[in-house]
Formats: C-alpha cells, structure tokens, sequence
C-alpha cells in the first residue's frame, strides 16, 4: 500500500513524496488507518519496521486538521533520551510540511534546560515527547496542562516497564483526560503489558506483527570460547574481516559497564581505535558519540543494551555480543541494529561454558540453529556446546555399595 492511499493531510503526503516516503510498511498499513479512524491501539512489531512513523505521521494529519490551541495536545512517551530525541527528529522532518512543533523532555540536562522544557510545557508546543522520569518531575508543579491532550503514545512500551515505569505511566494517564485516544507500540507483549494495556486503553484494536525473530538479511553466527579468549578473537575477527573489506560500522554489546570500559581500553592499545556507550556518559557525551558513530567518524563503538533499542542507525556491518544476553528478546534486538531496512549484515555471538544454556534458549525463540565456528588454529579449545549438569549425590550410597559388596561376596562363596 502506498502512503497517498491512506487519506492523510494533503500537505503531508506533498511532504512524503518529496521526501521519497512511497510504499507504507506492514505496521504502517495496518496502523495508520486505525489511528486515523480514533481508535485505541495495541500494536506489537519489532524494531526497525517503521513502527515510529506508523504513530508520528497519522497524528501530524490529525493535528493539522485541528485548530491549533497554543495547547500541548499529543503526549508521547519513550523509555530512553536517545529515543526521545530519534523520535523528535522524526516528527522534525515530517512536519516541516505541516504547521505542527514538538519537543523533547527528558533528563540528565541542566537548569536551563529544565527551564526552557517548561517553557515548551506553559506555551503549548503540539507535541511533547518525553522519558517518564522527567515528566514526573514536571507535573510535580501545576503549570503543565495536560486537559487539552488528545493523544498519548506509549512507544517501547515494554522497555519502559522493564525499567520499572509501571507506576508513573499510570500515574500519567489518569492525569490526562479520558475521551483521549491511547496508542501503544511494543516489541514483545508480556503479561505485564496486557496488564497495562487494560488499564488505560479503551476497546484498543490490536496488530501483531512482532515475531520473535531476527530479519533475513541477518548472518548469524557464534564462537565457543572461554573468557580469557574473547578480546584475542574479536581483533582476530578483525584482521579476516579488514582484509576482505574494511570495517567501517562495528558495533560490539557487553552485557556491563566495566566489560564495555575494559574491550574499549584493549582494542585501543591493540590499534583498533573505538568508543564506548553507557549510562555512565553524560547527555552530551552519549548525543556525541551517537553523532559522530552515524557519522562514522567513530567505526568501533562498544555499548551496553543502551542502544539494544529504538536508535536508528544506518549501515551496522557487524554486530557483535561478546557475551550471550541473558534475556532471549534481547539478542533479538541486538542484532537488530544491523542488516536494518533490508539491508544485509551479520552478527556474531561469543558463548562461553556457562551461557550454553542461555544461547539454546535463543535459538529455540527464533526457531533456528546459529552455525558455531571452529576458533582460529592459534587458539586453544573453547567450551563445548552441551549442558554439563552437577551430578546428584544418591542418598544411602553407601547401603547400596555394602549390598552389592555383600552379593559379591554371596556369589564367590
């Protein structure tokens, strides 16, 4: 289906061929034409789809179809200020065909910042997107009017409960009025968000498009190794792969911060110039080095799960989990950010002794055998892959050894 099939404000679909915007995803084609109908929505799709512009574009068309109020009057909610700000830039480039302003409110700003977000609040930008955290602390006062609101979305919305969001989006939701339409987008559904999704939406249709598994483009592959081995293989990795074609856009996750400092710090002093990503960094620090990755001014970066999510970023040739993610819906997302808007990438995945279990889990969800490579013939043997179980230690052995013992002597006599 193609976006001019949608019935979408004429100034926005001017817009979208301008911008070459042509053929609608599948969230697209199935969401848009119930967000435009005023219908509350569950929808579950992966990351990557064009799950943003299923919400941003239909609700620009609804707004500029209204008259405008100097009112804040459609509320998103992301988990994260690096996806906050992805979506605000989004919602930039469509409107500037449309008459519609946003912002975006989250934390780890200054004074003046706060500041001038509540300036965005008391003056009425359109839209307002938000982290939860930072809206709790904004409605705190009385000066945000949330009575003219007619939209709320809730996007990676089980990202957000994840981080223990619960309380607050309810908190949220009851202080916006109840004729609003409600949006939710998840990657997965858990019982958790059902749960959510009764409590603050209203007859919602629902689309699930969300199936647990990695896009086809994806080469997926993994190493057994053992710890100590890990940081040698990946600058082996390296050296194969820049000689074929030079890396330029490498991303390798770590499930902690001081994993992500020490494979920085190495790589580094093996000539292998790269960055870190992690909650540590401040606002500035983390918008940089997503600005200058994009940009490939940076080809190596090593993160946490903070960017397992929500951030866009073009032409990941290679993914790499130095350790198996302990949750299988996160492995999902982590090779997610390559081979992205069918493009093609690869990801590769080190498994020591005891992540066996965990990565047999993933290849049960995504209902695929991941190839295990044999390590590099300077390397000694990695793990095995199989589930070593601790023997149980049989009650009244010692019975049973005396009974045999006693049989033994019986059958000589």
């Amino acid at each position: 289906m193609k976006f001019n099939n949608f019935n979408l404000s004429k100034s926005l679909e001017e817009g979208l061929e301008m911008m070459g915007f042509v053929d609608a995803t599948p969230i697209q084609q199935q969401a848009i034409p119930i967000i435009l109908n005023g219908d509350d929505l569950i929808a579950c799709a992966q990351t990557g789809t064009g799950k943003t512009a299923a919400f941003v574009l239909p609700i620009l068309s609804l707004l500029s179809s209204q008259k405008q109020n100097n009112k804040v009057r459609a509320l998103i909610i992301a988990p994260t200020r690096e996806l906050a700000k992805q979506i605000d830039m989004q919602i930039e480039g469509f409107s500037y065909f449309t008459n519609s302003s946003s912002y975006p409110i989250y934390g780890g700003g200054t004074g003046p910042e706060f500041e001038n977000q509540k300036q965005a609040l008391v003056k009425g930008t359109d839209i307002i997107i938000c982290t939860p955290g930072r809206l709790m602390a904004h409605l705190k006062f009385d000066y945000f009017d949330t009575k003219h609101i007619d939209y709320l979305i809730l996007d990676e919305a089980d990202r957000m409960l994840d981080m223990g969001f619960y309380d607050d989006i309810i908190k949220i939701a009851k202080k916006i009025p109840e004729s609003r339409q409600t949006l939710l987008f998840s990657a997965t559904m858990p019982k958790k968000i059902r749960k959510l999704a009764e409590n603050i939406l209203k007859n919602p249709k629902s689309i699930s498009l969300a199936i647990s598994k990695p896009a086809s483009g994806i080469k997926q592959t993994a190493y057994l190794v053992h710890d100590e081995q890990k940081v040698q293989l990946i600058k082996e990795i390296f050296i194969k792969k820049n000689k074929e074609k030079p890396l330029s856009h490498v991303l390798i996750f770590a499930s902690s911060i001081r994993s992500v400092k020490d494979i920085k710090k190495t790589l580094n002093r093996s000539g292998f110039k790269s960055s870190d990503m992690h909650s540590e960094l401040n606002q500035e620090q983390r918008e940089s080095t997503i600005r200058d990755f994009k940009n490939k001014k940076i080809k190596i970066l090593v993160a946490t799960d903070i960017l397992s999510r929500g951030i866009d970023i073009k032409g990941i040739e290679l993914v790499i989990n130095y350790e198996v993610p302990h949750d299988a819906e996160d492995y999902v997302h982590r090779i997610g950010r390559t081979a992205r808007a069918d493009k093609t990438g690869e990801a590769i995945t080190f498994i020591n002794n005891k992540q066996v279990s965990n990565f047999m889990d993933i290849e049960k969800l995504i209902e695929n055998t991941v190839p295990k490579i044999n390590l590099p013939n300077n390397f000694s043997n990695g793990p095995k892959y199989v589930i070593f179980q601790k023997k149980k230690k049989k009650k009244n052995s010692w019975k049973k050894k005396k009974i045999n013992e006693l049989k033994q002597e019986h059958d000589v006599t």
